[in-house]
């Protein structure tokens, strides 16, 4: 075999080589560099509170404190008490504008302090899920319904919808860069025109993954 014949092989071997490092970098969860990297929040326990509730509880409307990173949300002066049939919660916070009916979320570990048997539910969605009492310094509320784990779930425009080829309610699994990488499945997808592109995971799952303010995802195979 003489050099020229030598030259070829290794440029051939050469590239091969090169291309399949190039597949299995494409392929490494949360490096597809067609998928913008989305901010990942911590979403606490919370509750939502109809007008009416709020009056029987503090009295008022509800006093904004702080607004969130979702447009037109606040978080408000007021806290809550939760009481549960096993345990109690208190001081939990009480997210505003008010909605036409009033909602819990916690998360699962929460949900077995309490001994309530929560749902993962989308928000809004509380059909024939358990109540809650909820207590103020000054008022006490009974909900016969209200309690759910939110699912976890992407928050997005219009635009960046389509950005993503996405619509409203698909479900898309979501990697997590952090010190221990996660890839969470199922992932809910909401879009409106008043979302700022953000996912949403409770404490359970934040715990999971060594979450911090750093943390982005990744939707896989977008």
């Amino acid at each position: 075999m003489n050099e020229k014949d030598l030259n070829t092989i290794l440029e051939v071997v050469l590239k091969n080589v090169l291309e399949q490092l190039g597949e299995t970098k494409t392929e490494t969860p949360g490096n597809d560099s067609a998928c913008g990297a989305i901010p990942v929040e911590l979403s606490a326990r919370h509750v939502h509170l109809s007008e009416e509730d709020a009056l029987a509880l503090f009295g008022g409307p509800l006093t904004p404190v702080r607004e969130l990173s979702q447009p037109n949300q606040f978080l408000c002066k007021e806290r809550v008490r939760l009481i549960g049939p096993k345990g109690v919660m208190d001081n939990v916070a009480v997210l505003g504008p008010s909605r036409s009916s009033s909602q819990v979320e916690i998360s699962k570990t929460d949900a077995r302090l309490l001994g309530v048997n929560a749902p993962v539910r989308q928000s809004g969605d509380t059909a024939d899920t358990p109540g809650i009492i909820l207590a103020s310094q000054s008022g006490i509320v009974g909900l016969e319904e209200g309690v759910i784990i939110a699912s976890r779930h992407i928050h997005m425009s219009p635009a960046d919808a389509r950005t993503f080829g996405l619509s409203d309610k698909d479900k898309v699994n979501v990697h997590l860069d952090s010190d221990r990488p996660v890839t969470l499945n199922n992932v809910l997808v909401r879009v409106d025109e008043n979302f700022k592109l953000a996912m949403h995971i409770d404490p359970d799952e934040g715990n999971g993954a060594s979450w911090d303010k750093s943390i982005t995802g990744r939707i896989q195979g977008c």
